[in-house]
């Protein structure tokens, strides 16, 4: 039998992300606010809890901060380099899709490689390959495929095989 906090809180990351998540939808830490995050953050994890076959197995906290760093970081100098490209010529944009070919096997780390590609700017994920060998990126500005996918693997998949796949 599982202890009462378990029991609880099945998913204390996800209750994490939908408290706070919650407070900075609605900009405000009300009270109001406050018991309905909290009520949240308990009900939907416990509710969805059973849906899943495969709970995220995270580990090596210290390294999923540095890598949210990283993200956070590529998102403020992709945007900058994306509006030099779109005020500039036309001509200075050469978008391509690509094929990256995935080490990582954690189809929850999988899907948090693809929403960190699509919150970057000039990036989008577009599909996984039947066999989730490979994710399919569109970019906005290819001047280099192999340089762009050894940096989404060096950059993104690396910690996030250290984190799930460890």
């Amino acid at each position: 039998m599982k202890p009462l906090l378990r029991r609880l809180l099945p998913a204390p990351y996800v209750s994490a992300a939908l408290f706070a998540g919650w407070l900075m939808l609605n900009q405000s830490a009300s009270a109001g606010n406050l018991v309905l995050a909290a009520l949240l953050a308990l009900v939907i994890p416990l509710a969805t809890d059973n849906l899943r076959d495969e709970k995220p197995r995270p580990r090596k906290l210290g390294t999923l901060l540095r890598l949210l760093g990283v993200v956070l970081k590529d998102i403020v100098l992709s945007n900058i380099e994306v509006a030099k490209r779109i005020l500039g010529p036309e001509s200075a944009i050469q978008p391509a899709f690509l094929w990256v070919p995935l080490t990582l096997r954690d189809p929850h780390a999988q899907v948090l490689l693809a929403g960190m590609i699509t919150m970057t700017p000039g990036t989008l994920s577009a599909a996984f390959s039947d066999d989730r060998r490979f994710l399919l990126v569109h970019a906005f500005n290819v001047s280099d495929e192999p340089a762009l996918i050894a940096d989404i693997q060096a950059r993104y998949e690396a910690p996030l095989i250290e984190v799930f796949d460890a």
